[in-house]
């Protein structure tokens, strides 16, 4: 991995790790935090050895408070789309890469911070974790694609009114309404459930994961027939060296290994 200043980074066994370290800051992302998760991610796409990502917060309180609220008070009309443009292009990496991302999610989870979480595939959340997108307090709305995932993840009444009053939820009230997969007692149990559902996707087919990746963005894609999607994945899986590993395997009933060909 590159060099970062606000995020550490750790590879071991295939999962990689991504702690963003703006502890003093309630791990609020600045623009340069951005510009580090887009290096990441870029690197990630290419390299072989990882299999699978992990993004949290350091230390207990929070996860990611939100934006730098010092820099959007700097925006004005021209350079605010820019803004939002590139969190969401940022965000977007994160949502469309072929190698699952988990975020565990460790107390305030707000703004930005929400908005992240919502980008990764999945998310496990400690028993302390709020969500949020509260911009209204701030005379704005979210920006970096809040108003559409989380419309698509916990439905339009409901996104509505947390956007609109700016309210807070739990870890209880998210996991219900579909904003989280799993809630465990404490971040050091979170990472392990984290790591638990990571090594299981890592025993199948890289190729298959990937084609699930894009098919299941393909139902938020107006513009993209996602049936067709699904058709055209399903033929490309079978093209492949994995296929053929699986389905062998599976006749031969021993246990497959996927190479990702």
């Amino acid at each position: 991995m590159a060099e970062t200043k606000n995020i550490l980074s750790e590879e071991k066994e295939g999962i990689l790790y991504l702690t963003v370290n703006r502890e003093s800051k309630l791990n609020a992302l600045n623009i340069d935090t951005l510009e580090e998760i887009r290096n990441i991610f870029n690197e990630v796409v290419d390299n072989k050895e990882i299999k699978g990502v992990i993004i949290t917060g350091s230390g207990e309180k929070s996860f990611i408070a939100g934006a730098d609220i010092s820099e959007i008070a700097e925006l004005n009309e021209l350079n605010a789309r820019k803004f939002a443009e590139n969190g969401q292009e940022v965000f977007s990496l994160i949502e469309n890469c072929h190698k699952p991302v988990i975020a565990v999610v460790n107390g305030f989870a707000l703004g930005g911070g929400c908005e992240l979480a919502m980008a990764c595939h999945m998310r496990v959340a400690v028993a302390n974790a709020k969500f949020g997108q509260p911009e209204v307090n701030l005379g704005i709305i979210p920006g970096y694609g809040g108003t559409q995932r989380l419309t698509y993840l916990i439905g339009r009444g409901k996104a509505n009114e947390l956007m609109m009053t700016g309210d807070m939820i739990g870890a209880e009230e998210a996991k219900r309404l579909g904003l989280v997969n799993h809630i465990l007692a404490t971040k050091e149990e979170a990472i392990g459930q984290a790591e638990d559902i990571l090594k299981k996707i890592m025993t199948k087919a890289p190729l298959a994961i990937g084609m699930i990746v894009d098919c299941v963005n393909s139902v938020y894609n107006r513009e993209e027939n996602g049936y067709q999607t699904e058709a055209n994945s399903f033929a490309r899986c079978v093209k492949s060296g994995d296929y053929k590993e699986g389905t062998s395997a599976f006749l031969e009933k021993r246990k497959p290994i996927f190479k990702g060909e």
